[in-house]
């Protein structure tokens, strides 16, 4: 199982993540990423990984 990682400092909340990922991802009041679950089993890491790509500022990583 994979872990998921956000760097809230980095991000600027364009929100790509939680439209690729919805299930892992969504923006906090104040407008940057929060992570709902860090934990990715394979049958979800293609869309975990297509959001972390999508990510115009890389405040994103999948650790293996």
């Amino acid at each position: 199982m994979r872990r998921l990682r956000a760097d809230k400092g980095k991000c600027d909340g364009h929100a790509n993540c939680q439209i690729a990922a919805p299930d892992f991802f969504d923006l906090d009041e104040d407008g940057t990423v929060e992570v709902l679950q860090d934990a990715v089993d394979e049958s979800q890491q293609a869309e975990v990984e297509e959001a972390v790509r999508n990510c115009p500022v890389q405040a994103l990583a999948l650790d293996r």
